[in-house]
């Protein structure tokens, strides 16, 4: 079981991304810690946002009061709701939560069940709780969840992975066909993305292009894909590779029939308006384009914003590593188009986002508050901070964590087969 520790300072957020998985029947509440339980059991945003403002309000320093956690079985692991609930107690005392609010979110929307909790590090008083060594004692909680549920461990299914495991492309360090191997091969069976735009904003992750080759040979049109290496400017650093050299899966035609598997497949699916309002939300509670990266990075979601020589946007593409979809900002909404945000970042012209009355469902009234103030909060927030970076984001996608990747690597060290010459 992987463990991964979210350190922000956006809980409505947080809480909406979850709740909304609640609302369209893609999750539900396991348990609520320090939380009252309402009249009818149902819930909204507004009031669990209520719940924490006590603990929010005290802070003395604390820049990043927020944890969003996630606790993730193998997908081959089959785990209960009980036993979820018992996993997600267990963790949280033994990281020094158990007197905290918390939140615990099962997640059923993709194949791989997991768990979300949020809480704050925020004590009643105030002080914050200790985090120094977070990481390593929560490797130590997974092991023994593992060893007490029977569950698979992770370090040994990093083992049986570890070609598998995306990476981004390092130029520097040679063998670059092997590296964009790793990558071009396996993103199809991970990802939903329905042009050769957005699927170029995936590999940009990576460091990584494609190019399509038209041409004719012999009197017949030829159809082709080139992948080529970028480095950390986007500029490109090696020759092109065709796509024949990676399988099947990396070429054109394989790819087209992909983008109308994930055409057919995104049209149903809700994470459309999750993202839609989580990206929303990010608009209305950040004031430039890197608060609002890092809002969305908090999230699981990275922006690829693409520009012309003159720096003018063309394009906005978000990808929802949680759910492994892809999508262009026209695609979740006309207003969420690369115009609008040209308009915002280059020209100081910011939108007005219009709320709906209850930006969660119909189903669960906030409260009755109107709108105003129910972001006023919001918009007194610094900007959110994160310690979720690219890399666990990415190996995530395959039920993998880039803390326990190191952890894994470390202890193989002394195992390494000597260079032959």
């Amino acid at each position: 079981m992987i463990a991964k520790i979210g350190k922000g300072s956006n809980m409505y957020g947080a809480i909406l991304y979850n709740q909304q998985k609640v609302d369209n029947e893609n999750g539900a509440v396991l348990l609520l810690n320090k939380i009252p339980d309402t009249v009818d059991g149902k819930y909204s945003v507004a009031y669990f946002n209520k719940c924490f403002e006590p603990y929010l309000s005290a802070n003395i320093k604390t820049e990043k009061t927020v944890r969003h956690i996630s606790l993730n079985p193998d997908p081959k692991d089959e785990v209960s709701g009980e036993q979820f609930t018992e996993m997600a107690r267990v963790y949280m005392e033994r990281m020094g939560y158990d007197s905290q609010p918390y939140i615990v979110f099962k997640h059923t929307d993709i194949d791989r069940t997991h768990i979300h909790i949020v809480s704050t590090c925020v004590c009643i008083d105030g002080k914050k709780i200790p985090d120094d060594y977070d990481h390593p004692r929560s490797m130590a909680i997974c092991r023994d969840l593992e060893q007490k549920y029977n569950m698979k461990k992770a370090t040994e299914q990093e083992q049986k992975q570890t070609n598998k495991v995306f990476k981004p492309v390092n130029h520097k360090n040679g063998d670059i066909k092997s590296q964009i191997a790793s990558v071009v091969r396996y993103l199809p069976k991970y990802y939903n993305f329905s042009t050769m735009g957005s699927y170029n904003a995936l590999l940009s992750l990576f460091n990584i292009t494609a190019e399509e080759v038209k041409g004719e040979r012999n009197g017949q049109p030829v159809n082709g894909l080139i992948y080529v290496a970028l480095d950390e400017n986007g500029n490109k650093v090696s020759n092109p590779f065709k796509a024949s050299l990676f399988g099947k899966d990396a070429g054109v035609a394989h790819l087209q029939k992909h983008f109308e598997q994930s055409k057919e497949k995104m049209k149903t699916s809700s994470v459309r308006s999750v993202l839609k309002n989580t990206v929303e939300l990010a608009i209305h509670t950040t004031s430039n384009e890197t608060d609002f990266k890092k809002q969305l990075t908090e999230q699981g979601i990275n922006t690829v914003v693409r520009r012309n020589s003159e720096g003018r946007i063309y394009g906005m593409t978000f990808i929802d590593h949680e759910v492994r979809t892809v999508w262009n900002g026209s695609q979740l909404d006309r207003n969420l188009s690369a115009n609008m945000f040209n308009d915002w970042w280059n020209n100081d012209n910011k939108p007005e986002l219009k709320i709906q009355d209850n930006p969660v469902s119909k189903a669960n009234e906030i409260d009755n508050l109107p709108t105003k103030d129910l972001f006023e909060f919001l918009s007194q927030e610094h900007s959110p901070n994160t310690d979720l970076g690219l890399f666990s984001l990415l190996s995530d996608a395959q039920g993998e964590d880039y803390e326990e990747e190191q952890f894994a690597n470390r202890m193989k060290k002394k195992k390494h087969p000597k260079h032959r010459r």
